[in-house]
């Protein structure tokens, strides 16, 4: 085992508001339980109405806006840190003064100091992936491109905002991230590729009595696949009234419910069999995504939107499910939806935008249709991929459980504490 190490977690917030902080509540523990010392530094503890991260009872937590930046970063310094790990710091000049306290790793969540916007996509003429590098051409490009508002006052401020997260990026002593894509957005940044990192990112469960589930050992994670047998009968009960496919996430442009939406009478055409289709989520585009569902006028195709789902609503519309479909017009750092359906043995059709062909390989766990730029007919191709017969589709059953395996907490912690190791060593 890895020397015990003194861990500062750094994060805008102290509630678990998204993933980054769903993330935090998860590897903390497990951090804690592998022997290292937990300190906590964040800038705001709101939105007060969603739950705390959680700690360890004798960790120290900091706050900006209780305590004020000065006596955070002294009690922070105070503490003797032999490594902070960064995720959101809203402010970059906060963030530049943490810096100096200890060695830091860095966690590349998302497009922080790559893009004006943050969403890294062109919105017009067409959505697509943008692979440009940030600078100040991307100043030319925002307004053509709708990159983000009409503002150019909201424009510059932004630009400025990122360029700042950029500079402080280049003062990490290692950044990590969970993609190959965002491993070459990072190096091509001009951050050194000795001092970048891409690793197993994880997926988990709560179907064990609410609780999180135990993480399989390597040496019996086979265990948990579905025989050849299991998965062959199951599909084809299933697939005599007809398939079920589910959406689950945002409710918005880039999340690209409306191109899935566009995609279905195709599908339905080719299969010749019923669909019954599941939105879960909830967002601004909704509304919108409810009248163009209402649209198909085909008997084949029936659409429901089921609001908001809690985790184990989740898990139980995906055991219930034939096919995850992740129609994200945007290019997802990762796209952790994709493994977590793998976890059911679900299947996934998506673009191939993003992180998302680190995780699924078409013809093992899913099939990708293409995404630069992002079609609904190429979405049908890959969807009516995954369900043109039964055994195609217990093939990809299986695919998904020993995918869904490979992203366990397990190798996450023992590569991120050999980074943690390594950068502390160094100093």
């Amino acid at each position: 085992m890895e020397s015990a190490l003194r861990i500062a977690v750094v994060n805008w917030s102290r509630r678990r508001v998204g993933g980054v902080e769903t993330y935090l509540n998860t590897i903390i523990p497990e951090l804690a339980r592998a022997g290292h010392e937990i300190a906590f530094w964040c800038e705001t503890d709101d939105p007060h109405e969603r739950p705390q991260i959680g700690l360890p009872d004798d960790a120290p937590a900091w706050c900006v806006t209780a305590l004020g930046a000065e006596q955070a970063l002294a009690a922070l310094r105070d503490w003797q840190p032999d490594v902070i790990y960064t995720h959101k710091v809203s402010d970059p000049n906060l963030e530049r003064l943490v810096l100096k306290l200890a060695p830091a790793v860095f966690f590349a969540h998302d497009y922080n100091g790559t893009c004006i916007s943050g969403d890294k996509t062109f919105k017009f003429p067409v959505v697509q992936p943008c692979s440009r590098r940030f600078g100040w051409e991307c100043l030319v490009h925002y307004f053509p491109h709708r990159c983000g508002g009409l503002s150019p006052i909201t424009m510059f401020k932004l630009y400025a905002l990122q360029a700042k997260r950029l500079e402080n990026l280049h003062l990490y002593d290692a950044i990590v991230t969970h993609s190959e894509h965002m491993l070459a957005e990072l190096i091509k940044h001009g951050l050194s590729p000795q001092r970048a990192y891409n690793f197993p990112y994880y997926v988990h469960s709560t179907k064990a009595n609410g609780h999180p589930m135990k993480e399989p050992q390597l040496s019996s994670a086979t265990d948990a696949i579905l025989k050849p047998s299991e998965a062959d009968q199951e599909t084809k009960q299933r697939s005599t009234t007809g398939w079920h496919l589910l959406f689950c996430g945002r409710m918005e442009r880039l999340k690209g419910g409306q191109i899935f939406l566009d995609a279905l009478p195709g599908v339905a055409a080719r299969l010749g069999r019923p669909l019954r289709v599941t939105f879960a989520g909830d967002g601004r585009d909704r509304e919108s995504w409810e009248r163009r569902a209402a649209q198909l006028d085909d008997p084949k195709i029936t659409v429901e939107f089921v609001g908001w789902a809690e985790r184990r609503e989740i898990e139980a519309l995906l055991e219930a499910c034939d096919l995850l479909v992740v129609p994200s017009l945007w290019p997802e750092p990762f796209g952790l939806v994709g493994p977590e359906a793998g976890l059911s043995g679900v299947p996934v059709a998506a673009f191939a935008v993003g992180g998302i062909p680190d995780w699924l390989i078409n013809g093992v766990n899913g099939f990708l249709a293409p995404g630069d730029p992002p079609t609904a007919a190429g979405l049908a191709q890959a969807i009516v991929n995954c369900l043109q017969d039964p055994a195609t589709h217990a093939r990809l059953r299986r695919g998904a459980k020993e995918v869904a395996q490979q992203f366990n907490i397990k190798n996450h912690l023992v590569a991120l504490t050999e980074v943690f190791s390594s950068v502390v060593s160094h100093q």
